[in-house]
């Protein structure tokens, strides 16, 4: 009868161990979002070269899960500009509280909401719901998920017929100003900055180059206090888009969770509000400006109260 309990209680405790979820099991499941995206192209007649995407997009570096899944909203907005282009109303893309080192398996959680958010506007666009066979991986890591989803976000671009606009990017960047003014109030220092005067004829290139300048910032915060931090080296190109400068700010976002992690910082990054009309000097003219409001830190640990 001991023996019994025993056993009982060694089997319940099992089944309250999370399950755990490795890189093969995240790639198994961007390999079904891609078969889901192709499925829809073919529906739509629209042509996607796949082959040609994987060459254009691939990145070498050693990106952490909290940039994965920040890869993974990208595709979510996304999947709200296919809402928008077919009638169906924006649904706000899930966030959540800063962590200094996100748990790998919220990145496959990300994949499950985007096959739901694909299955929904399948079912609302009355086309059948595709079955397909998930494969199975081995040696899978961050960087193969990361360039996985890297893919289906410009096979989203093409099935949506446009690209993220300056005007994306801007609201993406506002929340990057909510984030650093969040910040800056913790640590006690006062923001006097003001934003420069716009830089005519501004270019994508532009704007991403003020943002890498962001992310040294944040580098230097981060190694400053012992956070381990990523070198985005590998995602410079000779000429930049909009969509591009949208997923460099992907990551601002993401560095920037884990020094509001290390101060304590609970607050959510709000959503993203719409902007329309703005242009690339506009963008430009924002990310350099949270760039001045980064610099007014020298350490993380230099609370000002």
């Amino acid at each position: 009868m001991f023996k019994k309990i025993v056993f009982t209680l060694l089997f319940g405790l099992s089944l309250l161990q999370a399950r755990n979820i490795t890189p093969n099991d995240v790639f198994s499941e961007v390999v079904l979002i891609k078969k889901y995206v192709r499925y829809l192209s073919e529906y739509y007649s629209i042509e996607i070269n796949v082959d040609g995407i994987e060459k254009r997009t691939k990145v070498r570096a050693d990106l952490k899960p909290r940039n994965v899944w920040q890869k993974a909203y990208e595709i979510l907005v996304e999947i709200n500009i296919l809402r928008n282009k077919h009638g169906l109303p924006t649904i706000v893309p899930v966030n959540m509280s800063p962590v200094l080192n996100l748990n790998p398996d919220l990145v496959y959680e990300q994949t499950q909401r985007i096959q739901t958010e694909l299955k929904v506007f399948f079912y609302r666009n009355d086309i059948e719901i595709p079955k397909f066979q998930k494969e199975v991986f081995v040696n899978k890591n961050p960087i193969d998920v990361f360039n996985g989803l890297s893919v289906i976000s410009e096979m989203m671009d093409t099935l949506n017929g446009s690209k993220f606009t300056p005007s994306y990017v801007f609201a993406e960047n506002m929340r990057i100003y909510d984030d650093i003014t969040n910040i800056l109030n913790r640590l006690g220092i006062k923001d006097n900055t003001i934003p420069a005067k716009k830089k005519k004829n501004a270019t994508p290139n532009d704007a991403f180059s003020a943002a890498m300048k962001v992310l040294d910032k944040i580098r230097q915060l981060q190694v400053d206090v012992g956070i381990v931090y990523v070198d985005f080296s590998s995602f410079k190109k000779d000429k930049q888009t909009p969509s591009e400068v949208f997923g460099i700010t992907q990551m601002i976002i993401a560095e920037l969770q884990t020094i509001k992690a290390y101060l304590g910082i609970n607050d959510i990054t709000p959503p993203a509000k719409k902007y329309i009309l703005k242009t690339p000097s506009e963008v430009e003219q924002l990310i350099s400006w949270n760039l001045r409001k980064l610099n007014l830190i020298t350490s993380l640990n230099d609370i000002r109260r």
